[in-house]
């Protein structure tokens, strides 16, 4: 009886090495064939010479900086404020570079937000729009006071 065991223990051996390989090469396969998912694409807002110069006649009313525990217990930090638009043309879209700063005026987090949905409709000539950005974590050095904001894109109608 012994014998009989011995001699199965190289062909078990055999099936579990072909079996492995047959999973690796099928692994391989779907990884080397199958395309990879698409990263979402940052999309880059225009700020050409007429952005530029319309940027100016945007400003940001009423700024003021929030923060709140979720039902999770963690601290969520809140920009919000609002944005008029003082010129003519209307605005789809507003890119803005948000930095955040130490004690020592030292840029601790830098960030872009869109302050639109998609779905928005655009802000019309002259009119305004309440926006509020999101924030889970927040460096530690961070002075807790409002962030510096710079216009680095615009889509105008």
């Amino acid at each position: 009886m012994s014998e009989e065991t011995n001699s199965r223990g190289p062909v078990v051996l055999l099936v579990g090495v072909a079996g492995m390989l047959f999973v690796i090469g099928g692994l391989y396969l779907v990884n080397h064939f199958v395309p990879a998912t698409a990263k979402p694409v940052e999309q880059v807002l225009p700020m050409g010479p007429s952005e530029q110069a319309y940027a100016s006649q945007i400003q940001f009313l009423e700024p003021k900086v929030g923060r709140a525990t979720n039902f999770l217990n963690q601290d969520v930090t809140f920009v919000f404020g609002t944005v008029l638009n003082g010129g003519p043309r209307a605005v789809r879209q507003i890119e803005i570079s948000l930095e955040f700063h130490d004690l020592f005026n030292q840029v601790v987090l830098r960030d872009k937000q869109l302050l639109f949905s998609p779905t928005a409709p655009p802000l019309a000539p002259n009119d305004q729009r309440d926006f509020q950005l999101d924030y889970e974590t927040m460096p530690a050095q961070w002075n807790q006071a409002y962030p510096t904001m710079h216009i680095t894109g615009l889509v105008l109608q």
